[in-house]
């Protein structure tokens, strides 16, 4: 199956004029917004829960989750042209599904986009190290599953998004990324983060969940068995409503626990966001060119969700 035509707004040699810019472009730095904000959900955590914010960890922990996501979101894409799945994505929504392009359109090789993927991957681990050094051996077994998880999402020979198990894992490392930025200040595990980070990480499977829709004719025809995929699209759009509903019960659960402050239950007013895109998804499954709206509510409810968390327990 040939390749459609590239959307304009796509990347191309030509528009980068150095090593530098062409590589940090490549990581999609757009879409770390979503790591930013699970790091402030767990510095607001450990602050809500009586710590002091120690800055000068609180930013290598950010640098180096934001790596961590750079280098997933490089070599997922190396990992999709190696298997075809980007090259027979005809039905793709750029800049939100089908990778970034830079492989199909010649910005990077696929061997270039490897290295600098693990490359990045490895730049974390000195990094992780150090910080365990200064918070507790704990956050070695943060780091590492996140890794790992990283790691497994889309290389073989566990390729666990290929398995159906995407959000799964899209779940547990945001929920790691909140768990980590807490442990890092408060060195010891505790509830909050974990009480606090769910609905947020919940959200942010549910935007790779939505974005399985367009991509799905690319994914089967590559062999890619999404859970989109294996259940169809006509099927799968009720996950998308059955993940949302599960992340607002489950935030509102813990306020009513008295585990998360009463003012954490401001976040579950983005439901006004997630049940409309919940609802262009039932409506336009069939059809996911019509899915763009959809994928920006999502995006604006899981950032907006994340942040009125974090808001609220900085303020607690």
């Amino acid at each position: 199956m040939n390749a459609a035509p590239p959307h304009p707004a796509e990347p191309r040699p030509e528009r980068y004029r150095s090593a530098l810019t062409r590589h940090f472009a490549a990581t999609r730095p757009a879409f770390l917004a979503v790591t930013l904000v699970a790091c402030l959900i767990g510095l607001a955590s450990a602050h809500a829960g009586g710590v002091a914010i120690d800055p000068w960890t609180a930013l290598p922990t950010l640098l180096a989750t934001l790596a961590a996501h750079a280098g997933g979101n490089v070599i997922n894409d190396y990992h999709d042209a190696v298997n075809g799945a980007d090259d027979a994505n005809r039905g793709r929504l750029f800049p939100f599904t089908g990778g970034s392009r830079f492989i199909q359109n010649g910005v990077l090789s696929a061997r270039q986009s490897a290295r600098f993927g693990y490359g990045l991957l490895a730049a974390v681990v000195p990094a992780g190290l150090w910080l365990a050094a200064q918070a507790g051996p704990g956050l070695v077994l943060v780091g590492a599953a996140g890794l790992v998880l990283g790691w497994a999402y889309s290389a073989p020979p566990l390729q666990l998004v290929h398995r159906g198990c995407g959000e799964v894992v899209i779940t547990a490392c945001w929920l790691l990324v909140v768990v980590g930025a807490d442990y890092v200040q408060r060195g010891a595990f505790a509830m909050l983060p974990a009480a606090a980070g769910l609905s947020y990480a919940l959200l942010v499977a549910n935007l790779l969940f939505i974005n399985q829709f367009p991509d799905h004719d690319g994914d089967a025809a590559a062999g890619k068995r999404t859970l989109v995929v294996r259940l169809g699209p006509q099927v799968a759009k009720w996950g998308y409503l059955l993940i949302a509903i599960t992340a607002y019960a489950w935030l509102i659960a813990m306020v009513t626990a008295h585990q998360l402050p009463q003012k954490t239950a401001a976040a579950a007013l983005t439901v006004a966001i997630s049940f409309p895109a919940a609802r262009d998804l039932l409506e336009y499954a069939a059809t996911p060119a019509e899915l763009a709206p959809a994928i920006r509510r999502t995006i604006a409810a899981t950032l907006v969700h994340g942040l009125l968390l974090a808001a609220a327990l900085a303020l607690f």
